[in-house]
């Protein structure tokens, strides 16, 4: 008979915590850098730079699964293998030196990013399932008028099932979806 590996709680996907409400502070001196991690090792990375207190963001989602009637949640990263660094010239030595990442990418647009991982944030904060999307394919530009999203700009993706409204973070080609309920979106004019 197999154990079950226990689910760990929930750790720190940001730090610091207020990351995102005080970034001009924290972004001080310091750059995005998005890093290419070895498998599976995201959570361990955030554990180490929480300990040094180095900012990043992971973004991370809730999974629930049944397994032999039981019900679990899991925390996953939202995209595998990747990981946001803020950091300073000495921070980021510090991070390259856990081992756990495979390069880091130099991240050109500051601006840009952070409006990108801010729109990500709220949409995981925001508490509705969220999709992985991976390369994103061109969509009408909109933006949500009301509700607990409003003022986040994506993309809609038409589905088999469903519309969706993705979040995309252009410098991975990668996004989040949510599914289209009660939004009132408005399209972007350039």
């Amino acid at each position: 008979m197999s154990k079950l590996m226990p689910v760990l709680p929930l750790e720190p996907c940001v730090f610091p915590e207020n990351l995102f409400e005080n970034i001009a502070e924290a972004s001080s001196g310091r750059f995005w850098w998005a890093l290419h991690t070895r498998p599976q090792q995201e959570k361990s990375l955030a554990r180490q730079l929480y300990s040094y207190k180095i900012p990043y963001y992971l973004p991370v989602v809730s999974r629930r699964s049944r397994i032999r009637k039981r019900t679990f949640t899991s925390h996953n990263p939202l995209f595998p293998g990747y990981f946001f660094l803020l950091a300073e010239g000495k921070e980021r030595v510090q991070a390259l030196a856990t081992r756990r990442i495979v390069r880091s990418i130099e991240v050109i647009d500051q601006d840009r990013f952070t409006r990108e991982l801010l729109q990500i944030h709220k949409l995981i904060s925001c508490g509705a399932p969220i999709t992985p999307e991976g390369r994103l394919v061109v969509g009408t530009l909109v933006e949500i008028r009301s509700g607990p999203l409003a003022g986040l700009r994506g993309k809609i993706l038409q589905t088999a099932s469903s519309r969706r409204f993705v979040v995309e973070v252009d410098f991975i080609q990668k996004g989040a979806s949510v599914r289209l309920e009660d939004f009132w979106l408005s399209p972007v004019i350039p």
